[in-house]
């Protein structure tokens, strides 16, 4: 039996003009928000996602791609757990699978910790770039390590930190600051942002990757353009400054993307509409290329 038949539930919400074509891009969600400490909520968020991307535009002028006419499969979402370790078990076992097929893959939090089992079921060689206001290296949190504020010190254990690049951040404690510098974790730092030198900066790290996965927490945003999301932090950066570090990554190939963080709770529809963009464009970047 297939782990997709196990897990998934199959209930797409994302509606595609050609459902018999082969699919450009494949979607599933995690409805999984148990060690969340601020705002619970974000295991609301996949489908929260799915609606705004059914309702916003999504022609690419700019990169000649009309995904109105293309098929985006949307595989539904995990079952439910509360429990960290057995959702990252599953999570892995339906990545590994997804990972298989080769298509561009999306996947829908959900907080942040999913991203060690869906990122760690890439090839080691894979690229991460992840936009977030925080680190995420403590070495725990609330208890336990398997958590949203702990999950990519988990993946520099287990990885290390050569193909890592964080974007974003402005809200930490001196720990992950310390393990920061002794691991070497290569960062572009929000004052970098707000001068202007991020996407070469982006361009340039990710020159040196054949794929790239890609890991944006919607708190990575000023609270005035994201402010649906668990742990909001003040004086981030613009939805403008975001998709021009997105526009950067034309030309790369960018097989794994997760958004997380997404609380509809405390959205007035303007972070989920982010969060459908993010996808949108993605899709569209990755079809500019013949890969």
């Amino acid at each position: 039996m297939s782990f997709l038949d196990l897990y998934m539930n199959q209930n797409p919400l994302i509606t595609s003009y050609d459902s018999d074509g082969e699919p450009v891009a494949t979607v599933f969600g995690i409805p999984f928000d148990s060690t969340h400490s601020y705002k619970p909520g974000c295991r609301f968020g996949p489908d929260v996602i799915r609606d705004a991307f059914n309702n916003i535009e999504i022609f690419h002028p700019q990169f000649g791609v009309d995904l109105e006419t293309a098929h985006i499969e949307d595989l539904g979402n995990t079952s439910h757990t509360v429990s960290s370790s057995n959702m990252l078990d599953m999570v892995k076992k339906i990545t590994k699978e997804l990972v298989a097929k080769k298509k561009q893959l999306f996947i829908l939090g959900g907080e942040h910790s999913i991203t060690y089992g869906t990122y760690m079921s890439f090839p080691k060689e894979t690229g991460y770039v992840v936009f977030d206001a925080h680190y995420d290296l403590r070495d725990e949190y609330a208890g336990t390590k398997l958590s949203h504020a702990a999950y990519l010190r988990r993946i520099v254990e287990e990885r290390g930190a050569d193909n890592i690049l964080h974007v974003g951040a402005r809200a930490f404690v001196k720990e992950e600051l310390e393990f920061l510098t002794e691991n070497n974790i290569n960062t572009i730092s929000d004052r970098q942002i707000r001068e202007g030198k991020g996407p070469e900066l982006l361009k340039n790290f990710v020159s040196s990757f054949d794929s790239l996965y890609a890991s944006f927490d919607l708190d990575v945003l000023d609270p005035a353009f994201a402010p649906g999301v668990g742990n909001p932090e003040a004086a981030g950066m613009t939805s403008r400054e975001l998709f021009d570090l997105i526009y950067s990554l034309e030309g790369k190939k960018i097989s794994g993307v997760d958004i997380v963080e997404l609380n509809p709770q405390y959205d007035n529809g303007s972070t989920a509409s982010i969060a459908a963009k993010i996808m949108s464009t993605l899709i569209a970047i990755n079809l500019t290329q013949n890969w």
